[in-house]
């Protein structure tokens, strides 16, 4: 595909080209998720398989929700996953009943655990969110004072505070939560990056 496209771009392009099966990769590169094309790719009546180098199960039940018809491993023998796309086309089943319910459950699993995350994310003041969205970007905690003009100390408290509504021991621990629950942190942390440090750091002093 031409590089200025996009996932929103492709899907008329492989709508127009009207495929009874479309095989599909999770990651598109540049272009975007793959995911985001299975459902409507469904809706219009196209039978999606997944090819994918992913191995998160999750990630496999999330794409069977949508509408794809099955996810093969990019490992897969290419007889195989030719095989599969023969089924499909003769109107075959090709999963079975067994691996649909496990992977159903592990869906429904996972969203239960992902809005328990969240609930405990909510707990967080806009204040906390930045503080755990500089976290996640790899920033220390005399780096986040810095860049908030404060003092490390209350940073420290900040923290503290996180850990504890996050039930969570450790910052790496808080930023693995966050992540799990594909949790973003606030506008505002996002706008404020390192090249700011400095300015930051200057305005401190000027305050002091």
């Amino acid at each position: 595909p031409e590089t200025s496209r996009t996932v929103s771009t492709l899907l008329p392009v492989i709508l127009r080209a009207r495929p009874g099966i479309v095989l599909l990769d999770l990651d598109l590169g540049e272009h975007g998720r793959g995911m985001h094309l299975i459902d409507p790719l469904s809706d219009a009546g196209i039978a999606v398989v997944i090819v994918t180098a992913n191995t998160d199960r999750v990630e496999w039940a999330e794409c069977m929700r949508l509408g794809a018809r099955k996810v093969i491993p990019k490992n897969t023998h290419l007889n195989d996953i030719l095989a599969a796309v023969r089924r499909i086309y003769h109107g075959f089943p090709v999963v079975s009943r067994e691996e649909r319910a496990e992977l159903a459950q592990l869906w429904r699993t996972h969203r239960s655990d992902a809005q328990e995350l969240r609930a405990r994310l909510d707990l967080l003041t806009h204040r906390e969110q930045e503080v755990l969205g500089h976290l996640m970007t790899g920033h220390h905690v005399q780096e986040i004072a810095a860049l908030s003009v404060v003092s490390a100390a209350t940073v420290r408290t900040q923290v503290k505070s996180i850990l504890a509504k996050l039930e969570v021991g450790s910052q790496l621990a808080a930023v693995g939560l966050a992540n799990r629950a594909g949790w973003r942190q606030p506008r505002a942390a996002r706008a404020t990056g390192m090249p700011e440090l400095g300015y930051a750091r200057a305005r401190a002093r000027d305050v002091h």
